[in-house]
């Protein structure tokens, strides 16, 4: 069911309690039993020469027998998958995507049983299988669309729509009456497509909505979230409402554009809104001026946003100091305050609700945490999509959606979406027999 976050409650748990249930060790929770040299492998280039050094120095001053050393990765998910045919790929690993739930145990060290891992963290179920829990979230996200609310607001715009057609009706405000791209889909870097992904169960206000996908034949029918999610991607494109050369975007260059006004808006996780907030201050503005919205829909009068765990740190099974390497994750989760500065949801229960998701207070946003899949079939949404070759969680299924609303490919939206449940339809009877 869809639930508010809680907020403002201090953490009170510490890492040592958990380690008592360290898995492959034995060491009691005392930090001077917990010793070795470990490497932790992440993908945050950025601030591991800063951010990160900090942690380990405060890691290490509990943790006096152990050494932190970090291996920071541009690449991470083509070179750690790479690494990952040999038994080198750190002693602590943020889990890659292209890692199925059936593999978890060939790479990584159980941290214990989802039951217990429950009682401390959210987003347990989402690396866990057959029981056995393998990884904790570095920090957790929201779905919604991170705005330039100067922008909204030069253009009539002083509330968040709580429908498509409003939506749809704000862009086109903001195409009349400012010099800014409505929004921006980054097409040409392609993986932010993939974050309207991000808001499966949104729409709908179903946490059970990846399930309910495996037992129907066509996601892109009217009333389900697909439909309603890609259709606003294709209406506010072939209506004229996002950037006039989609091969030309760039990343980089489009928090610039938002944070100074240039952009109105852009469909990512919360995870953005602390880099927008940067962009804006190193333009001239304010943070102030970025805020977070929820999908333009109401379910019951109530705007949802489906939250999920960031990558989830993790344990090589081939560590030969996996007490120190666990110490490392729930220190990490519980003590470092990542997840508070990157402004994400914390991954532990009782952490505080961040600052970047006030908008979402003020608005009485409730949220969704998408229900695991049933035993035995953790797999079948992705076995589909694969099989279907519709990318759900990547770009290029998207990018054709872009290209036909923009007239650069045959068809509409109708025959698109016929089209794709056409394709879902035939992969599910192929891989359920």
């Amino acid at each position: 069911m869809a639930t508010r976050l809680i907020g403002g409650i201090a953490l009170a748990a510490t890492s040592a309690m958990l380690l008592a249930g360290c898995a492959g060790g034995g060491d009691s929770g005392d930090p001077d039993a917990i010793a070795g040299d470990i490497t932790v492998l992440t993908q945050r280039t950025d601030i591991v020469d800063t951010v990160f050094q900090d942690y380990k120095a405060e890691f290490e001053k509990q943790y006096p027998d152990v050494n932190v050393t970090f291996e920071a990765i541009t690449d991470y998910e083509g070179e750690v998958a790479t690494r990952m045919n040999t038994d080198d790929y750190g002693d602590v690993l943020l889990i890659p995507n292209t890692i199925t739930k059936d593999q978890l145990a060939t790479y990584f060290e159980p941290l214990g049983t989802v039951d217990e891992l429950k009682e401390q963290y959210r987003f347990v179920d989402e690396q866990s299988y057959d029981g056995q829990a393998y990884g904790v979230a570095i920090t957790g996200n929201a779905s919604g669309i991170v705005v330039n609310k100067k922008v909204f607001e030069a253009a009539g715009v002083t509330e968040a729509p709580t429908t498509p057609a409003e939506f749809l009706d704000a862009l086109q405000a903001i195409k009349d009456d400012t010099d800014a791209i409505p929004l921006y889909t980054n097409y040409k870097d392609g993986w932010p497509l993939s974050q309207w992904e991000g808001n499966q169960g949104t729409p709908t206000a179903n946490p059970d909505a990846p399930i309910h996908y495996t037992e129907i034949d066509d996601p892109w029918s009217k009333g389900e979230d697909h439909y309603l999610i890609d259709s606003l991607l294709f209406d506010a494109v072939h209506e004229g409402l996002t950037e006039e050369d989609p091969l030309t975007t760039n990343w980089e260059e489009s928090k610039g554009l938002l944070g100074s006004g240039k952009v109105g808006a852009m469909v990512l996780g919360s995870w953005a809104v602390v880099q927008m907030q940067q962009a804006a201050e190193d333009a001239g503005g304010s943070a102030d001026d970025i805020g977070y919205w929820p999908f333009p829909n109401q379910v019951d009068g109530a705007f949802h946003s489906t939250i999920s765990g960031d990558y989830k740190n993790a344990v090589n099974i081939h560590s030969e100091h996996k007490a120190a390497a666990r110490a490392w994750i729930d220190w990490f989760a519980n003590e470092s305050g990542y997840a508070e500065d990157q402004g994400g949801i914390a991954p532990t229960l009782d952490g505080p609700t961040p600052a970047t998701l006030a908008d979402f207070d003020t608005l009485g946003v409730e949220y969704v945490e998408l229900t695991p899949a049933p035993a035995g079939k953790e797999s079948l949404l992705t076995d589909i999509f694969n099989t279907a070759e519709i990318d759900l969680w990547g770009n290029l299924y998207r990018q054709k959606l872009v290209d036909i609303a923009r007239g650069a490919a045959d068809g509409d939206k109708d025959s698109y979406f016929a089209e794709l449940n056409s394709k879902w339809a035939d992969a599910r009877a192929e891989v359920e027999g």
